[in-house]
């Protein structure tokens, strides 16, 4: 992509939505950044089938695995679940009556998520359009 604008945005934005969701997926087995399961809201906890640690486990596996999309070819699709996880993951906070601060930064996380998700629609349809060009070129002699 020939816009250097567009595509340094499009790395920052990359790069942080694939680390930081592998890095907050893997500390919910150790629990180092923060105890995850003191976040779930009391509805949350009735409604699961398993105990809530067990349950951030799961939610941390979702997250590395997004994160990891994030970083490959997949970005475009993985922006787009990483901004409906974490509308969740703020609906979740929401529900606690605490946190509040934090479910409004994961909102403003999730726009940041779909703003990804958008740069990478235009980004791969340029990269497609320049290789379309490319390929309709006559071979230099």
């Amino acid at each position: 992509m020939n816009d250097k604008r567009l595509e340094s945005g499009y790395w920052a934005l990359r790069i942080a939505f694939g680390v930081v969701p592998i890095v907050a997926g893997l500390d919910k087995f150790t629990n180092l950044l923060a105890h995850w399961a003191g976040y779930l809201s009391p509805l949350a906890r009735q409604l699961l089938p398993v105990r809530p640690e067990i349950f951030m486990r799961a939610a941390g596996i979702v997250e590395i695995l997004v994160g990891l999309a994030v970083l490959t070819r997949y970005t475009r699709v993985a922006a787009y679940v990483a901004c409906a996880w974490l509308v969740c993951i703020a609906l979740n906070l929401i529900a606690t009556g605490h946190f509040l601060d934090i479910a409004a930064r994961d909102c403003v996380m999730a726009v940041g998520a779909f703003a990804l998700g958008r740069l990478a629609e235009v980004r791969d349809e340029a990269v497609a359009r320049e290789a379309r060009t490319a390929a309709m070129r006559p071979a230099k002699a």
